[in-house]
Parts: C-alpha cells; structure tokens; sequence
C-alpha cells in the first residue's frame, strides 16, 4: 500500500472514530439548548475548561513521549510501555485522593456546587486511566479497535443523555416511586455530566485486559528520559488548553455576574458550530502524528511533509467556506434555540482559528522529530499569553466576540511562529503560494458570505462551487491520481 493511501486510510478511521462520535454528540446541543436555559448550559460551559485542563496535566505529555521513546529503540519496547502505564496510573490515583480530599476546598475557590466538583476528578480520573491505551492501539496502527471502543464510549454518553434529558422527565411525572427519586428537576446539568462518568467507566472496563497485556513496571532511567522530553510537550497542553477553552471560564469571572452564565452559555452553544474544522483537524493530526515519527528517516520525508501539509491547507480552506455557506442551515439543525443565535457572529472566526491550528499541527513535526519540544513549548506559552492577554482586554468591552478574536490571534500566531523556526531547524519545502491561494480564496468568499450576503444561498453556493473550479484547475493532475487509485 503506497505511503499516502496508508496515511489516509488511517486518518479515515481516525477520522471516524473522531467525527462519528463528535456527530453523535452534537445531537446533543439542541437538545441542551430546548431544556436548559442560557444560564444553565453556562454552567456546562464554564466547567468544561477544566476538565479539559485537568486531562493534559493528567497526561503530562507522556503520549508524544511514548511515540518517540517506543520508535528510538525497538529492544526497550516493553519497558517503555510498562514504566509510561504505571506512571499514569501512579499520578492518577494521586490526584483522585487529593482531589476527594480538598473538594470542599475547590469548589469555594472555582465557584462551583461540589457535586460538580467531584463528577468532575472522577471523569478526570477514569480518562487519564486509559490515556496509554488508546496510545497503545494507535502505536500499533489499530486504528479499528481504537474507533470502535471510542464510539461504544460515546453511544453511551448520548444514550444516557437522551434517557435523562428527555425520557426521564416524563417517567417522573408518571410515576411517584422510583424514577421521582433519581430525577433531578432542578438540576438537569447533572445528567451531562453522569451520563460522561458512566461513559467514562465503561470505557476503562473495556480497558482493564490490555493492562494485563502491556503490565506494570518501571524504569527509573527512562522514566527520566521521558519526562525531560514530555515536559515541554506539557507545558504546551497547559498553553493549548489556555487558547481552546479558556475564553469560556474567563468569560464566567470576568463579566457581570448577572449576565456572564448567560454569555458563557450562548457563546458555547455556538461554537459548537466550530466542530467541523475541529473534527477535521482532530482526526488528521490523529493519523499523522504517529507517521511523522515513522517516517522521519525517509529519505524524501521533507517532501511528503510539505504535500500532506498542502493536502491539509486545501481540505481545511473547503471546509471553512463549506460551514460559512451552509450556516443557517446548520444553525438551524444543531442551535435550535434562537435564544443563542446572537452569538453566530463568532463562527466564521472560530473555524479559521481552527484552520490555522491545524496547520500549526501539520507544522509542528520540525520540533517533534528533531527533539526540540522546548520550542513547541515557547509557541504554546506565546499563543496562551496572547489569549489571556487579549481576552482580559476584549472581554469587558466586546463580550464573546473579543474570545473568538483573541482565539485566532493566538492560533495564527502560533502557526506563523513554528513556520518561522522550522525553516532553521528543519527546513520543509512547503508550497507556500499555493497555501496562502486558497486560504485566502477562501476566507474572502466566507466573509463577503457571512457578513455581507448573509450566507444567501444564491450568492453563496456560486462562490463555493467557483472554489472547487479553481482548486480542480490548479490541483487537476493530483485529483486525478487520487481517483485513479
């Protein structure tokens, strides 16, 4: 099987296995937005940064350190495996009791009922639990059972939701015994949050055999080793989970509290609409990360580099101006509250912040294969302090609006900054002027879309076919090829 047709057979599954359940769980949203109020889905919102915070702290870097550790020498294999699962499942264990023990503490500091608190370091708990086996399947290009055990995770997310959300409710009403004692009614938010412990156990059940398989043990050495190169892998997922979800929680403490759950509730609702270049983007660093690693000592890696890179910039200019050009549609199917519209300005935005995180990805192999990871933390550290920075000044004055802003400028700051010191370090040919072409192409088209027509169809969809001429015009002889496979 040639290169390419590996490379994206994999980012296929990955991609499956990334855009399937995040589809699912997009039915979620306008189920949310009909039986929440703004200020409820706030909650949900402002919460999640956290979590999402506590995952890469969890995790502290020990995925791309596996990648790169499990490929240096093929002897030390099982070592590198053994000392990674009993790392994390050490510092896992470490967190949860601490956690349990201070909760009472953290929810008075974050603000939060403590109920929340603790749903939450269990969800921490049992995803960190199974970080390195779904490390393990992707090392060892199981791309099938990584999907399929990703989308048991979340078919029972959205089913307990579905039962909670909507089935519940009525079974309460027509019985007074046992479904009225679990049902929450003043406290629908809690059933997001069950419904994701559940999943979450489910998923480390599922987990429990591959930990007899891989086995504890320890190095000390290695453990050293890689901690030195995961350090600044983490210091870069504290920074991107600053720049991803942030904006949220700095929402929350930052405007009037009578109004900030609100904002924070339309704002999330709506960057949902987002997910598409997110789910892109997710599913091919998926499939890519563990390639750039393998392939390293090619001969003709560089160029493969700047093609996949090229492949990316195209499939993810398409995708932003596909959303802009059908978002009233999609606002309809996915935001059904009109409630939260007023925040749609953010969209086209967020998703070209999103286009150029992932090309920050594609990007960022420079560091990765040349054991530079300090500088993928410099970048990160860089691009969270312009967030923090600009959200702090944005936020009072222009609400959401300067989140989405201060969003793009980190990301394409980031992506301008790698590009910059990967022509030192690692110089990649990229086709440079073609990239720039589309993404310009295409960010010209969604703006006069969005915020001049109104994403009219009759304006719209012309726009997007004249994108695909011209992208079939330049990129004739390689659409072909593809094909012809």
């Amino acid at each position: 099987m040639g290169i390419f047709q590996k490379l994206f057979k994999q980012t296929f599954i990955y991609g499956l296995a990334t855009v399937l359940p995040r589809a699912l769980g997009i039915v979620l949203v306008p189920i949310y937005v009909n039986a929440l109020d703004p200020e409820e889905y706030g909650i949900y919102g402002s919460l999640m940064p956290l979590i999402i915070l506590g995952n890469v702290l969890l995790s502290y870097g020990m995925e791309t350190a596996f990648f790169r550790f499990i490929n240096k020498d093929s002897s030390k294999k099982r070592i590198v495996q053994s000392t990674v699962l009993t790392s994390l499942t050490t510092s896992t264990i470490l967190f949860l009791s601490l956690g349990l023990i201070f909760k009472q503490e953290l929810a008075v500091f974050l603000e939060f009922e403590i109920h929340y608190i603790v749903y939450a370091l269990l969800i921490l708990a049992l995803d960190a639990l199974v970080v390195l086996p779904f490390v393990w399947y992707r090392s060892n290009e199981r791309p099938m059972r990584y999907a399929i055990i990703k989308i048991f995770n979340v078919l029972i997310n959205l089913g307990l939701n579905l039962f909670f959300v909507l089935i519940l409710p009525t079974l309460a009403k027509e019985n007074t015994s046992f479904w009225n004692t679990i049902y929450l009614k003043d406290d629908l938010v809690s059933y997001i949050f069950i419904a994701n412990l559940i999943a979450s156990g489910a998923t480390f059940i599922v987990m429990i055999p591959l930990y007899t398989k891989i086995r504890f043990g320890f190095d000390k050495t290695i453990w050293k080793m890689m901690m030195r190169y995961a350090f600044p892998v983490l210091i870069s997922g504290i920074a991107f989970s600053i720049n991803e979800a942030f904006d949220k929680l700095l929402l929350k403490y930052l405007l009037p509290e009578n109004i900030a759950e609100a904002q924070v509730g339309i704002y999330a609702a709506c960057y949902k609409l987002g997910v598409f270049m997110t789910l892109f983007s997710t599913a091919f660093r998926l499939g890519i990360e563990p390639f750039f690693f393998n392939y390293a000592s090619a001969k003709n890696a560089k160029e493969t580099y700047a093609k996949i890179t090229l492949y990316f910039s195209i499939l993810g200019s398409f995708i932003l101006l596909g959303v802009i050009v059908f978002s009233n549609l999609l606002k309809g199917l996915v935001v059904t509250n009109p409630d939260y519209w007023e925040a749609m300005i953010i969209v086209p935005i967020i998703l070209l912040a999103n286009l150029c995180l992932g090309i920050y990805h594609n990007l960022s192999v420079w560091y990765k294969v040349t054991d530079r990871t300090k500088y993928g933390a410099y970048i990160s550290v860089v691009g969270a302090m312009i967030t923090l920075a600009l959200n702090f000044l944005l936020i009072p004055i222009y609400s959401y609006i300067g989140c989405a802003i201060a969003t793009l400028a980190a990301y394409g700051t980031m992506m301008i900054l790698s590009w910059y010191f990967g022509r030192k370090y690692y110089p990649v040919p990229y086709d440079l002027k073609k990239i720039g072409m589309y993404m310009m192409l295409s960010i010209g088209f969604s703006t006069l879309s969005f915020y001049v027509f109104d994403s009219n169809y009759y304006i719209s969809v012309p726009l997007l076919l004249v994108f695909l001429v011209v992208l079939y015009t330049f990129e004739k002889k390689e659409i072909q090829q593809i094909l012809k496979r």
